[in-house]
């Protein structure tokens, strides 16, 4: 119980009662939503429930938000710009509420109304499934892109990816890696320090955009491969194939229900049609969040895989 007690400190003592009268195994809890006025829900295994006896107040919100920061809000505002925090054990909260702006910018969210916690889980050897997918030889690492709706476990198989690369092994030898965790997802960083293992060789730009960090990383840690989650924008793709020409390596994810789906984005299309990537994983939930649907090579033929239908990350 002592996991489940680390996971629910930051929720008011009421609540806290209730979610341990429920008796959810950490492992299988993904989020925990309080909306003032409304009921608590939880994600668990895959399945939305609502508990039973509560009805979140605004308090209740305030309170597990100051709570989560330790009472100090102040040094998280600039996270709170963006819609939510990373707290102590790599986890995330989004937050929702009145958005004050100052000169066309969020300035801060006051009062807050909805929290997302979502916990984070890692799966140590979850890309044991893939990797020789993607490091085909001693030397050889193939440019990478994992393709997923939310919550199909993308983040959590790049995290692995990173960190089987970067550590290295008896066949292969550990690659410094530049990690740009826009999110503060990956890495989990808490006052600047990993809280998920991301590897011994990896160097982390945590809550930068992801086209400056990558320019960043290359320019000042010659990593040998970098990596981010979620791109999709223009300046994302130049970032990318500036990378590329300077002779680094790359894995990446990207929202999308399949290879077709990412093809219809303007954008993602053409890292598609420049053959930017040389393996494209799809994950879906077929058999729960992170099961492997498909392998695709650099022209987008699909390869045949006995291991189809996997779960990687689950």
């Amino acid at each position: 119980m002592e996991k489940q007690e680390l996971l629910f400190q930051i929720f008011p003592r009421h609540i806290r009662e209730v979610l341990k009268t429920l008796w959810l195994e950490p492992e299988g809890l993904e989020e925990i939503r309080l909306r003032a006025g409304a009921p608590l829900f939880y994600f668990y295994k895959n399945r939305e429930y609502a508990a039973d006896g509560i009805r979140i107040s605004r308090g209740d919100v305030e309170e597990t938000l100051q709570c989560a920061v330790r009472y100090s809000l102040y040094a998280y505002e600039e996270e709170l710009r963006q819609g939510f925090l990373t707290v102590q054990g790599g986890h995330r909260i989004g937050v929702a509420g009145r958005v004050v702006a100052e000169n066309g910018r969020v300035r801060t969210i006051t009062p807050v109304s909805s929290l997302n916690v979502r916990f984070s889980h890692e799966i140590a050897g979850c890309a044991d499934g893939v990797l020789d997918l993607v490091a085909g030889g001693a030397e050889e690492i193939k440019n990478t892109l994992i393709i997923s709706p939310p919550r199909c476990g993308k983040t959590t198989l790049l995290r692995d990816l990173v960190r089987q690369l970067s550590n290295g092994s008896r066949t292969r030898r550990g690659r410094r890696v530049g990690l740009v965790d826009e999110r503060s997802e990956i890495a989990a960083c808490f006052q600047g320090v990993p809280q998920n293992d991301v590897g011994i060789r990896t160097d982390v730009l945590d809550a930068c955009p992801k086209a400056e960090g990558l320019m960043m990383l290359i320019r000042s840690m010659a990593p040998e491969i970098v990596a981010a989650d979620e791109i999709g924008s223009t300046r994302d793709l130049e970032a990318l194939r500036f990378a590329m020409h300077c002779g680094c390596r790359i894995l990446a994810t990207v929202h999308g229900e399949s290879l077709e789906d990412v093809r219809r984005k303007p954008v993602l299309s053409a890292m598609l049609r420049g053959a930017m990537f040389e393996r494209c994983l799809v994950l879906g939930r077929d058999r729960g969040p992170g099961t492997l649907l498909g392998v695709f090579d650099g022209k987008g033929e699909r390869m045949d895989l006995r291991e189809k239908g996997e779960r990687l990350c689950g």
